[in-house]
């Protein structure tokens, strides 16, 4: 700090009560609605049988946590949500690979893919259980099928509008495709890559919710359409909000992966 201007100084303090500002907002909004949910429920101005209220979400969850039956629904939603994101980025860079590679191949499949992309792909749950059955392999494929025409579309983007000047200088020194693909097109859409994985791990925890409507015995979506069939609220509730829990630990993740690529990249 010493070696800083105090104009640097300055901004750095005010960069810093910025960012203090909006955690303390964050918070503040959070816990102020907890608290309006939890007094209107108490005192009989929403009906807490229908919205519930967090003190007894809080207290639906610790008691299976005590029974152990959280563990088998959370691991099962976060096992189906962590493969069908893997395989969606491990397919989506090939099939964008093998795109930028033959245009011609890229030209027939084009229209194919933005078809698939634009369908709404709950209508494909149904399908797909008369294909492969009410087994975590269909829940697997519905997450999958939310986000991988589009991460597809959006990866193959990426690859043709990297600087044509860059791939030109592989070229002219005496390198082929592959060379291009491996040390200008890959590297240059590593910032991509991890803006599609951000978007890819939630639409495919949406997917994976989707099919374990229809398809499942366990998991968090199991969870939410039995507990309303039966009118247990507060495992609905619970199950939703643990799920929005799921989904910022894993987009956060994420964005830890995003800083070490800053750093090594």
């Amino acid at each position: 700090m010493s070696n800083l201007s105090a104009g640097q100084q300055k901004y750095l303090l005010m960069h810093r009560r910025h960012k203090r500002i909006v955690r303390i907002s964050r918070i503040l909004i959070l816990l102020s609605f907890l608290f309006i949910w939890e007094f209107t429920a108490n005192v009989g101005i929403i009906d807490s049988f229908i919205f519930s209220s967090p003190s007894k979400i809080a207290l639906c969850f610790w008691e299976m946590l005590l029974d152990k039956s959280i563990f088998l629904h959370l691991g099962v939603t976060l096992y189906e949500t962590i493969l069908s994101f893997l395989l969606v980025i491990a397919i989506s860079i090939l099939v964008a690979v093998a795109l930028w590679f033959s245009s011609k191949l890229s030209e027939i499949l084009d229209p194919y893919l933005v078809v698939l992309n634009s369908l709404p792909k709950s209508a494909l749950a149904p399908l797909l259980i008369v294909w492969l059955g009410a087994t975590k392999t269909t829940i697997i494929v519905a997450g999958m099928s939310v986000a991988i025409f589009g991460s597809i579309l959006s990866l193959y983007t990426s690859f043709t509008t990297v600087d044509p000047g860059k791939i030109k200088l592989i070229y002219t020194l005496g390198g082929n495709q592959f060379h291009a693909l491996s040390k200008v097109v890959l590297p240059s859409s590593i910032p991509a890559i991890i803006s599609n994985m951000k978007v890819n791990i939630g639409l495919c925890l949406v997917g994976v919710i989707i099919g374990e409507f229809l398809a499942a015995r366990d998991g968090l979506g199991y969870l939410i359409i039995y507990s309303s069939q039966v009118f247990k609220m507060d495992w609905l509730l619970m199950s939703i909000v643990l799920l929005c829990i799921m989904a910022m630990l894993l987009y956060s993740l994420i964005s830890l992966l995003e800083k070490w690529c800053r750093r090594r990249f």
